[in-house]
């Protein structure tokens, strides 16, 4: 499955267009991690157990957009975008979504 938040493909031409296509998942933060957090946040630099939280939720909803387009039988997801919301409170939802195509 070809992914790209370009409209196109360059070198292909889109010969199908099946529509929307989206995954998402909603992650909470690890009690554990959210107090390293807290003491991290007292002394500056990167949280690392969030971005590996963020990276992990991401590949989740990436996955779950590209299996939906794959059982519509497309090749390839075009103009895909990410966002992110907070849904509770320590949790929040990653949502990937774009247009699924056939390109040959």
């Amino acid at each position: 499955m070809q992914l790209t938040n370009l409209q196109t493909i360059p070198g292909k031409d889109i010969v199908e267009h099946f529509g929307l296509v989206s995954g998402s998942t909603v992650r909470a933060k690890h009690v554990g991690k959210d107090i390293m957090a807290g003491f991290k946040n007292m002394v500056g630099g990167e949280l690392k157990g969030y971005t590996e939280l963020l990276n992990e939720a991401r590949d989740e909803a990436t996955a779950r957009m590209i299996q939906a387009a794959s059982a519509m039988g497309a090749n390839a997801v075009v103009n895909v975008r990410f966002s992110t919301s907070s849904v509770a409170q320590g949790a929040s939802e990653i949502y990937v979504y774009g247009t699924a195509v056939r390109v040959e």
